[in-house]
């Protein structure tokens, strides 16, 4: 016998959270009786690797300034209520910085695939793709540097970002010329050659408050893109004409896509419920754990 106790089966946990939704409607306990047994290919979210690759992992960066047509549904007021409190999960606070020095970037902010699967700029510079840039003397490094910063000799600020579920990481803003630009900060590293240049960084960090309010009235899923052609799931989704928003923020091929309902609506906190019991990955609880390992890693000042 197991230690902690036999496990709770689908349909113990079924019939708890029908006992607890026992004020409500019979139609708002089918609906989630009916979600709890969708067959869908859920999958958990995907995780951000340790990369130089800023587009590596959830682009979480976006919800900052999220357009109001990102998200989709059939009521208005129902994506804007949504998108009110999305934009409220990431903060960014602009830092200017006198002098930064550029050996302590390890980031790119312009990444192809191939990128990202690198975790060092020093990897990245040693590649086939930087194959081409050669850096043999200081005349060089300033001709090639100055390919992807064209004013560096003239002092020109740099802009950089970083990201909280990207630990301490220094991204570079810059939008072309990343393998000179590798190449060049890997030169200065290996040379102990100091390069400075005023900077404006921009930090983005999950908001507790922001977390917390999305918590309190939305449950959030991470829907596979076959369920959107699902009968059965579709007929739970539109039938019963229940509030929800849809938001596509991944970016890769066959990425899920995330359903939010509002949870003042018993049918929409039902199909919740339900969906989460059938197995679909709660993106609220992912965003969770990602702040619970930034606030460890960043302890209040």
């Amino acid at each position: 016998m197991s230690l902690f106790g036999p496990p709770v089966s689908l349909s113990s946990r079924l019939a708890a959270l029908i006992q607890r939704l026992g004020g409500t409607s019979r139609a708002s306990r089918l609906i989630l009786e009916r979600a709890s047994r969708l067959q869908l290919p859920f999958n958990a979210m995907p995780t951000t690797r340790d990369s130089i690759c800023w587009l590596e992992g959830p682009p979480l960066q976006r919800l900052v300034e999220l357009p109001r047509g990102a998200l989709s549904g059939p009521v208005q007021e129902d994506k804007a209520q949504a998108h009110a409190v999305l934009i409220k999960t990431v903060e960014v606070q602009q830092q200017p910085l006198e002098s930064f020095d550029l050996r302590l970037i390890d980031g790119l902010s312009s990444c192809d695939p191939e990128q990202a699967y690198f975790t060092r700029l020093e990897d990245y510079a040693a590649s086939e793709a930087c194959r081409q840039v050669r850096i043999i003397s200081y005349k060089d490094f300033v001709r090639t540097i100055s390919q992807a910063l064209p004013r560096f000799l003239a002092g020109e600020h740099i802009s950089l970002r970083q990201a909280s579920w990207h630990g301490d990481r220094v991204f570079w803003a810059g939008e072309q010329h990343s393998e000179a630009f590798a190449c060049a900060v890997t030169y200065a590293r290996r040379r102990q050659l100091e390069i400075t240049l005023p900077a404006e960084l921009s930090r983005y960090r999950l908001s507790s408050s922001g977390l917390a309010q999305l918590q309190q009235r939305y449950h959030v899923l991470a829907m596979p893109s076959a369920a959107w052609s699902d009968p059965a799931f579709m007929s739970l989704l539109l039938d019963s004409g229940l509030p929800y928003a849809r938001l596509s923020l991944l970016r890769t091929p066959d990425a899920p896509e995330f359903l939010l309902l509002p949870k003042h609506s018993a049918e929409a906190t039902a199909l919740g419920e339900g969906l989460r019991l059938a197995g679909a990955p709660d993106v609220v609880q992912h965003l969770l754990g990602l702040a619970e390992h930034q606030a460890k890693a960043s302890p209040a000042r």
